[in-house]
């Protein structure tokens, strides 16, 4: 029964009426500490935020869905009887929305965001601090990580510094910015709460941030920045009873992910899904015992595809993956995390167990 009280949510705001759009700051973002002591004696974020906010957008979407009609519409004996030809479009209706988004790269004008956010968009604008508003272009997005990514052209833009998000730990400060329910940017405060959830995106490449930083409808693709003011996520969905607002259980993807994703939209347009050609399975304590391993840790290798690269690599049934690259590869949803989004063509190299030896093995990822 409570399962079915909780809903995920996608922190994008729908409105009927024109988006209320909010303002973003102006200046450059640099390292700074966490809090620091103003001029009345306060203790202070606006120092950092200052830097920071910038880089904040909101994003106004006018987008085209699917209009509600009648279930008998998509009964082909009704669509016949009424003369409405086999695989005719149905009815469409234009609704506004509004979300945030982050200006990683000024020079380009590049912006990430959420690609619920621009779904099926039709025209996306962009406010700055100083009011202006500026066309974007989406370059691409990509539905295994929720990620988009924009583009305009304006002078003076301002960027934030990815932090690497793989040393983010649990407890430390994260700061969300983003345009809720429409208001204009906002700033909360909070902590990492958790890293490495998933089972948010069906067939999702997930590894989320979560922070109990209060993340509400309207702040999908906006900023979730550690102390120093360095984007460590980019806020994309919240938990939450019965489908209401924040209580406190918010995620993000991490900004490693979303740089990955980014990269390849902007070489290529779209997000190609690196492969191995293998089953795999993760590591649970039977099959370490059965193993002889110490611990129950990697992913083991249950098959490997006739001529598929993990072959050619020399991966054999039976091995035991604990590394990507040096990244530990603690399940089979990490390890397929770490290969989807490895760029096709790249050399990657797998920390392997092989009857109790250590075996490093270069594989060539294929799309």
């Amino acid at each position: 029964m409570e399962a079915r009280m909780r809903s995920l949510r996608f922190s994008v705001s729908s409105l009927v009426l024109p988006a209320v759009l909010g303002l973003a700051l102006s200046g450059a973002p640099a390292p700074a500490p966490a809090f620091e002591m103003g001029p009345d004696g306060v203790l202070t974020l606006a120092p950092m935020l200052d830097r920071v906010t910038p880089a904040v957008v909101n994003i106004a979407v006018r987008a085209s869905v699917a209009a509600p009609t009648n279930p008998l519409f998509n009964d082909p004996v009704f669509r016949q009887f009424f003369g409405l030809p086999p695989g005719a479009e149905m009815p469409r209706k234009t609704v506004l929305s509004a979300g945030s988004g982050v200006i990683v790269d000024a020079r380009q004008g590049l912006i990430l965001t959420n690609r619920h956010v621009v779904e099926n968009a039709q025209d996306i604008s962009i406010t700055l601090k100083d009011r202006r508003v500026v066309r974007a272009r989406l370059l691409g997005s990509d539905a295994g990580t929720e990620i988009a990514v924009l583009q305009i052209e304006a002078d003076g833009l301002t960027q934030v510094t990815f932090a690497d998000s793989d040393r983010t730990r649990v407890g430390d400060l994260s700061v969300a910015i983003g345009n809720p329910f429409g208001l204009g940017q906002t700033v909360t405060t909070g902590v990492v709460s958790a890293k490495g959830r998933s089972g948010l995106i069906p067939d999702g490449y997930e590894d989320f941030i979560q922070t109990d930083a209060p993340i509400n409808p309207g702040n999908s693709g906006g900023a979730l920045v550690n102390s120093r003011g360095e984007l460590i996520g980019i806020n994309t969905a919240i938990l939450s009873p019965g489908g209401g607002g924040n209580v406190g259980i918010g995620f993000a993807v991490p900004s490693n992910i979303a740089r990955a994703v980014m990269d390849q939209i902007v070489k290529t347009g779209t997000v190609r899904r690196g492969h191995l050609g293998v089953v795999i399975q993760s590591v649970d304590p039977a099959i370490a015992e059965g193993l002889g391993l110490q611990r129950a840790e990697g992913v083991i290798v249950a098959e490997v595809a006739p001529g598929s690269p993990a072959e050619r690599a020399g991966l054999q049934p039976g091995d035991v993956v604990v590394a990507v690259n040096g990244e530990a590869s603690d399940s089979a949803e990490v390890l397929r995390r770490q290969i989807g989004l490895s760029p096709v063509g790249d050399t990657v190299t797998l920390s392997v167990l092989r009857n109790g030896r250590a075996v490093a093995l270069k594989v060539r990822v294929s799309g």
